[in-house]
């Protein structure tokens, strides 16, 4: 008998739009904001808007406000820009009910 291995599911790649605000007096994760990407999620970071330390602070705050490791979330456009688009490789439903709520309105 041949035993055949069977590829692990990919996980779902939820896209979420977020509207970063560098050099905030601390972290905040939750709000929205009418952006060019769509309504996006709003990440107040401490991290001042240089050499790209807002954009880590806010991928690891997206991470945890989502209860996830900062691995699963990455950045896929806006690296220079206070509005970003961030791939989270997770369960696609928890993760947009979770981020409309953040948001504070129904899923997107």
């Amino acid at each position: 008998m041949v035993k055949r291995s069977v590829p692990p599911e990919e996980p779902a790649v939820v896209t979420v739009a977020v509207r970063v605000k560098p050099g905030a007096g601390r972290t905040k994760v939750g709000g929205a904001y009418d952006g060019p990407h769509g309504v996006a999620l709003v990440v107040a970071v401490g991290a001042p808007a240089v050499d790209g330390k807002a954009t880590e602070a806010a991928r690891r705050a997206l991470a945890g406000a989502l209860g996830l490791r900062p691995g699963a979330v990455a950045l896929k456009v806006g690296a220079t820009s206070r509005d970003k688009v961030f791939a989270v490789m997770a369960g696609g439903v928890e993760v947009a009910a979770l981020v409309a709520a953040l948001r504070g309105g129904p899923p997107a």
